[in-house]
């Protein structure tokens, strides 16, 4: 991609924006809210941090299943005094590296998720304590 196209999307997605971030002032026109708020959605989620898990615990499973006979065949070779079976026990374990950090990282997105949706519960539990109390108190003065 040529520079002058690279310029020419990035000035076409900057004039298809609607509004730009303005800070501490409100908009020209009329109110403050542009109309986008943070939505998140427990459901999604949900979903979301199933998925990461699901997948987490297929690749645990289909990963592993070369494992025994890939190792048991590195150290044939190798008591043979091949060189293959030290290059297939290299393999072999970096392979398992590979597959721990693959599965680490599905760990922690799903942990991450049950995470954001556990603590976006406690804040709109806060938020309502907070809204509740403000009502109260205009009552009280």
């Amino acid at each position: 991609m040529a520079w002058e196209e690279w310029e020419q999307l990035k000035a076409d997605a900057a004039g298809r924006q609607q509004t730009q971030m303005q800070l501490n002032q409100l908009p020209a026109e009329g109110g403050g809210g542009g109309g986008k708020d943070l939505v998140v959605r427990d459901n999604e989620l949900g979903k979301l941090g199933n998925m990461a898990y699901d997948l987490r615990e297929r690749f645990r499973v289909d990963s592993d299943l070369a494992r025994p006979s890939t190792f048991d065949a590195s150290i044939e070779l190798f008591n043979d005094g091949l060189d293959t079976g030290s290059a297939l026990t290299e393999l072999h374990d970096a392979w398992n590296s590979k597959t721990q950090t693959l599965k680490e990282a599905c760990a922690h997105i799903s942990n991450g998720l049950d995470f954001a949706r556990s603590q976006h519960a406690k804040d709109d539990v806060d938020i309502e304590t907070a809204i509740k109390s403000s009502v109260i108190e205009s009552y009280l003065k």
